[in-house]
C-alpha cells in the first residue's frame, strides 16, 4: 500500500530546508524500499514546525517537525510510514492547538492540497463559487459581495463590492481587474502564501470579478522578489485555460476572461494602487491625482477593479457559501476573518487566520508563545512600515478596523512585527521618515520633503539641541504630512513617528540625555 507523504514548497520553508527534507525522505525510501507518494504541499503556516513532514494515515494526518535531512534516517527507523513515534511526533496535525483554534476560510487548503493540481482544487470545493456565479447576473453576484461585508485586505479597508458596482456601472469597450500582487508591507506574506499555496483560489476569485463587471481581462501585478509564486501562478493560469476557466466560453457560457501575471520592480510606492496602474503601463510607479478613481478611469484609462490577493481569495467562498455565512464571521463592520502574520522577535512565527475581533495580546501570547528572546514584549507594530507601535496598554485591542481608528492606528494587511524590551523605539520612529524618504516618488512635497525634514528634526531632538522645540517642531511636521500627502505613504509615516513618540517617550529623553553627557 503506498503512504502519502507531505512536504511543503512553500518559500519559507524551502528556506528552512523542506527540500533537503524531500530529497532525504525520497532517497530512505527507494533505499529502504519503502512504497511511498511525496506530495509537494503548501504550508500550514506554523513556520516554527517547518520543515513540516506529514504522514496520511485513516485517522488523519500525522505531523512530525520541524525536521531536518540528517533525521530522515532515524523517522523510517521509528517507523514513519505507519505515523511510528519519534521524538519529533506531534500527533494529528488538525488537532495541534495553534492550528485547531483558527478559523480558516482564505486558508482551508493550505498545506491540504498540490498547490498546482486543478484536480485536487476541485476535489477541495474549489470552482464552485465560479460555478454559482456563471449562473447570476453581475448585480446579483455585486450584492453578494455587498452583502458579505468583505472590505479590501490591502490596508485601506474599502467595501470590495463598491469598487466592483462602479466599474460595473460604467460604459467601455475594455474593463479590467488588477491583483495588487506587490506585497512589500514589513511582516507580510499571507499573499505570498495563497499565491504559492493555493493559486487558484485567486485565478478563481478574479474571474468571478471579471464575470461581475463585464471585465474580461485581468492582470496580477507581482513583486519580482517571488519567484515561486510566480512559477505557481503560471502553471495554475495555464491549467486553467486548458480546461476551460480561463480564455473564451468559460465553463461553457458565453463569458471570457484572460489572466496573465505581469512583474513589478519591487519599489514599495507601485503597492498604491495608481503607481501599480502607472507600473502596469509600462510608465515609471508614480502617484496618480484622483479623481478620476481607477474604477473609472484606470488601467489604459479604462474601468478598472483593483483588489489585493486575499480579498480577491475571499470571494470565492462568499459565492459558494453565501453572504451571511461569511458575515457571521467577525465583529462591527470587519467581517469575515483576515490572514494575520507573526513576526518579529516572537517565538512561534507564522500565519494565524483569525475571526476580526481577537485580541492583539491573544495573537502574541495564545498564538506566539510570547518572544522568541523569552524577555517582555514592549511593543508591536501592525500594519507594516506605516503602521502605529502598540504599547502593552493596548494589547487587549481587538483585531477591528474602527478600533484601530479610534487609537491612531490601522489594521493594514495584517501583519504584525514583535519587539522586546530592549528595542530602541526613537530608533524606529527615525527610520519611518528614513523608510518613507528612500520609497517616496517624489511627485508630492509632503512626503518628498518632509520626510527627509523628519529625519533631521529627530537627529535634532535625539542631539538634545532644544528639544522642547523639535518636539513641536516634529508633531507639525506629521500633521502637514498626514493632510498634504497625496497617497498613504506620506500621509501615514506620521503613525509610527506619533505613536512611538506618544507612548515610548522615554526613549526620547534617554537619547537626549546621553547627548548631553557626551
Amino acid at each position: 500500500m503506498t503512504t502519502k507523504i507531505y512536504v511543503s514548497r512553500d518559500a519559507t520553508a524551502q528556506a528552512l530546508g523542506s527540500n533537503r527534507v524531500a530529497a532525504a525522505i525520497a532517497e530512505e525510501a527507494k533505499r529502504r524500499g519503502e512504497d511511498i507518494q511525496l506530495i509537494r504541499n503548501s504550508s500550514r503556516g506554523l513556520f516554527w514546525l517547518e520543515p513540516l513532514v506529514e504522514v496520511e494515515t485513516p485517522a488523519g494526518r500525522a505531523g512530525y517537525g520541524p525536521v531536518k535531512a540528517d533525521e530522515v534516517a532515524g523517522l523510517f527507523d521509528a517507523g514513519l510510514t505507519r505515523a511510528g513515534q519519534h521524538p519529533k511526533s506531534l500527533g494529528m496535525v488538525d488537532e495541534i492547538p495553534e492550528l485547531k483554534k483558527q478559523e480558516r476560510l482564505v486558508f482551508a487548503r493550505a498545506g491540504i492540497t498540490d498547490p498546482v493540481s486543478l484536480d485536487d482544487y476541485v476535489a477541495h470545493e474549489g470552482y464552485r463559487g465560479l460555478d454559482k456565479a456563471l449562473t447570476m447576473s453581475g448585480e446579483e453576484i455585486i450584492q453578494q459581495v455587498l452583502d458579505s461585508g468583505l472590505r479590501g485586505r490591502g490596508g485601506a479597508a474599502f467595501p470590495a463590492g463598491i469598487k466592483w458596482k462602479t466599474v460595473l456601472g460604467c460604459e467601455a469597450s475594455q474593463k479590467y481587474v488588477a491583483c495588487n500582487a506587490d506585497e512589500g508591507d514589513s511582516g507580510t506574506f499571507s499573499d505570498r502564501m495563497v499565491m504559492e499555496g493555493d493559486p487558484f483560489l485567486l485565478i478563481e476569485g478574479m474571474t468571478i470579478a471579471g464575470v461581475a463587471t463585464g471585465a474580461t481581462r485581468g492582470y496580477i501585478y507581482l513583486r519580482c522578489e517571488y519567484p515561486h509564486a510566480h512559477q505557481a501562478l503560471n502553471e495554475a493560469i495555464a491549467a486553467a485555460y486548458e480546461r476551460g476557466y480561463l480564455g473564451e466560453n468559460i465553463r461553457g457560457t458565453k463569458h471570457r476572461f484572460d489572466l496573465e501575471v505581469r512583474l513589478g520592480a519591487g519599489a514599495y510606492i507601485c503597492g498604491e494602487e495608481t503607481s501599480m496602474l502607472e507600473s502596469l503601463e509600462g510608465k515609471r510607479g508614480e502617484i496618480r491625482y484622483k479623481p478620476p478613481l481607477p474604477a473609472i478611469k484606470g488601467l489604459f484609462g479604462k474601468p478598472t477593479v483593483i483588489n489585493n490577493v486575499v480579498t480577491l481569495a475571499s470571494v470565492p467562498l462568499i459565492l459558494d457559501r453565501g453572504a451571511e455565512f461569511y458575515k457571521d464571521f467577525g465583529v462591527g463592520r470587519s467581517r469575515g476573518t483576515l490572514p494575520l502574520q507573526l513576526t518579529g522577535n516572537i517565538k512561534h512565527g507564522g500565519l494565524i487566520e483569525k475571526a476580526f475581533g481577537v485580541t492583539v495580546r491573544e495573537l502574541l501570547y495564545d498564538y506566539g508563545a510570547g518572544s522568541r528572546s523569552g524577555r517582555p514584549i514592549r511593543a508591536v507594530q501592525v500594519g507594516g512600515p506605516l503602521g502605529a507601535y502598540l504599547p502593552e496598554s493596548q494589547f487587549d485591542l481587538p483585531l477591528d478596523y474602527e478600533a484601530f481608528s479610534a487609537v491612531g492606528a490601522m489594521v493594514g494587511h495584517g501583519g504584525l512585527v514583535v519587539f522586546d524590551d530592549t528595542v530602541d523605539m526613537a530608533a524606529q520612529a527615525r527610520y519611518a521618515m528614513e523608510f518613507c524618504s528612500i520609497e517616496s516618488c517624489g511627485k508630492c512635497t509632503p512626503c518628498r520633503i518632509g520626510s527627509v525634514r523628519g529625519k533631521e528634526v529627530i537627529d535634532r531632538l535625539l542631539s538634545g539641541n532644544q528639544p522642547e522645540e523639535q518636539e513641536v517642531l516634529l508633531r507639525e511636521l506629521c500633521q502637514t504630512m498626514l493632510d498634504g500627502s497625496l497617497c498613504a505613504l506620506g500621509g501615514m509615516v506620521p503613525f509610527p513617528v506619533l505613536s512611538a513618540l506618544n507612548h515610548f517617550s522615554d526613549d526620547f529623553r534617554h537619547k537626549q540625555s546621553e547627548a548631553t553627557v557626551q
